[in-house]
């Protein structure tokens, strides 16, 4: 490790005193003997932000895999947080297509040879960004280095269509953005040691989208030996079909082919993207990049909306994860007990009631609100972790760690209004993290006694973890890893949970599996039945969980007809 931090002096005097005081402030990586990088020191953490780990996919670069990124020549400033890529949020767009780049905490201890533990952030592959959270209290509390990625999203980081396709046949996949993080990860094989991290001891994860991307790369031949161990949160094995998810674009990018006079009709438009010809091709080249990030916009966890993770057969294999070759090293797949509270609030028939406080004195929507969050997040729980194992158990040698967080389910122990209605939500892990996260929502929730001793046992077991690929260490709860054998004798999940104050651990197994809960679901009588089709109907359909429950309740498909 080459890390010097630069010197600032200034010269005190007073009538009686004359002294020097030198403060230690920009930490400084050398990387060659001309080539350096410059960050921050705040909190006892070095930072060093918006490093490029590639070049700017823009231009003739547009939908390639990613060219590594120039020599730094002198002295790179990476003081402030890169631009996040394109996207399209809360109505308007954010970011630019130079974006490729990530940023790397680590404690400013001088040590050498820290793990690494790398994060992709959430968003559905179409939102998001780097700094989902802030990593400085994490990376003192693991004594690791912390990097945080981003990655191309939406249409720019994933387009399977024809047009854009070399004969390179990784390019011709079309998973952009799954291309970038292996870019990034590649940098960091190369260049982590200057930052005083190991290359060989790498664990990778992500949450929700950056989680199922993690369950990509243990079935992608790219990724082989990148890292050493994985981490999951909230993110099941999802992937898409090249077919339909070209149809899905073409439908797409159809309307702006009309509105722009290159075509009088969708249909006409539709055909001529298809044709996979050089005029397509340059057409598509030219669009701002303002245009295509609304595409697709609002596809909350319906791949159908937004296809993306394609079974290419080269970077993904043809057979997704019915594969038999994993990357398979030790892994940690996490959820939480009420995962689908936030995408339910979101969905049109509760987002106004929620955010005007209407939904809490409305029995009747509440209700519906209730059965909606109450059995899609049991879907979604079993389809993060448990389905999950179950498919891979036979095939992944590595041991296979599974928890759920419980915390928030007890309005009690919470004290938040909020609470009540999200319960351990899609992110709950995140403010066991960093307890600043989301203190508008979550106000002191995550800042008590019980909390606090929970954040302190869950950040343990990371330790450990990206260490060594067991998390068990003497002073916790024994982690059993997965397995049939467990989960017939209630020992197969973590269950991490706190009272007021102190964290309550222990291994636990899902009182139920899929067959029941839809069985429960179909004889659950507490909406009426008009109510009760619409919820199953119109919200909890076509998402990644639904498989099962779409047939069984007849739903229609949202995947284009062939």
């Amino acid at each position: 490790m080459r890390i010097r931090h630069s010197m600032q002096r200034w010269l005190i005097s007073g009538i009686a005193i004359l002294f020097t005081v030198t403060a230690y402030s920009s930490p400084i990586v050398a990387l060659s003997n001309t080539a350096k990088i410059e960050g921050n020191n705040s909190q006892g953490i070095d930072s060093f932000l918006g490093v490029p780990y590639a070049k700017a996919p823009t231009g003739s670069l547009r939908w390639q895999s990613p060219q590594l990124a120039d020599s730094i020549q002198s002295t790179l400033q990476a003081t402030q947080k890169g631009a996040i890529c394109p996207q399209w949020q809360q109505g308007k767009f954010k970011g630019q297509e130079d974006c490729l780049n990530l940023d790397i905490y680590r404690p400013d201890n001088n040590k050498d040879n820290l793990p690494v533990l790398v994060y992709i952030h959430g968003g559905n592959n179409q939102t998001g960004e780097a700094h989902e959270f802030d990593p400085r209290a994490l990376a003192e509390s693991l004594d690791a280095i912390i990097v945080q990625v981003n990655y191309r999203l939406g249409v720019l980081g994933f387009n399977p269509l024809r047009a854009i396709k070399s004969n390179d046949p990784v390019q011709a996949s079309g998973n952009f953005g799954l291309l970038d993080q292996h870019a990034a990860l590649q940098w960091i094989q190369n260049n982590i040691k200057y930052f005083g991290g190991r290359a060989d001891q790498v664990t990778v994860s992500g949450f929700s989208a950056g989680g199922r991307d993690v369950m990509a790369m243990l079935i992608s031949p790219l990724f082989e030996d990148q890292f050493q161990q994985a981490i999951v949160f909230s993110g099941g094995m999802t992937t898409s079909p090249v077919a339909p998810s070209q149809e899905v674009f073409r439908q797409a990018f159809s309307s702006l082919v009309v509105s722009d006079g290159i075509k009088t009709n969708m249909t006409a438009a539709q055909e001529w993207l298809a044709e996979g010809s050089k005029a397509v091709k340059e057409y598509l080249q030219q669009l701002p990049a303002e245009r295509l990030a609304p595409l697709m916009k609002d596809a909350g966890i319906r791949m159908s909306h937004f296809p993306h993770l394609y079974r290419d057969g080269v970077v993904i294999p043809k057979e997704g994860f019915d594969t038999i070759s994993y990357n398979n090293v030790p892994i940690i797949m996490l959820s939480g007990q009420t995962e689908f509270s936030f995408f339910a609030l979101s969905d049109p028939n509760f987002v106004k009631a929620w955010h005007s406080g209407a939904l809490s004195k409305d029995p009747e929507l509440l209700a519906q609100y209730q059965f909606t969050s109450n059995y899609g997040s049991k879907l979604y729980s079993l389809f993060n972790v448990q389905k999950s194992a179950e498919q891979m158990f036979e095939h992944y040698p590595s041991p296979i760690y599974g928890a759920e967080i419980a915390f928030g389910t007890n309005p009690f122990v919470a004290q938040n209004p909020q609470m009540d209605l999200i319960g351990s939500f899609h992110g709950v892990f995140m403010p066991l993290l960093d307890q600043n996260w989301q203190q508008a929502l979550l106000g002191e929730t995550f800042q008590k006694a019980g909390t606090l001793d929970l954040a302190k046992h869950f950040q343990a077991y990371l330790k450990r973890f990206i260490r060594t690929g067991n998390p068990n260490d003497p002073d916790l709860v024994n982690w059993l890893t997965w397995s049939p054998e467990h989960e017939k004798q209630g020992q197969s999940l973590l269950t991490l949970n706190a009272n007021k104050h102190r964290a309550l651990i222990q291994m636990s197994s899902k009182s139920y599996d899929e067959k029941a809960l839809l069985d429960a679901m179909k004889n659950d009588h507490s909406l009426p039945d008009q109510a009760k089709k619409k919820m199953i109907n119109q919200v909890l359909n076509g998402r990644w969980f639904s498989d099962a429950l779409d047939q069984q309740f007849n739903n229609p498909s949202l995947w284009p007809k062939p």
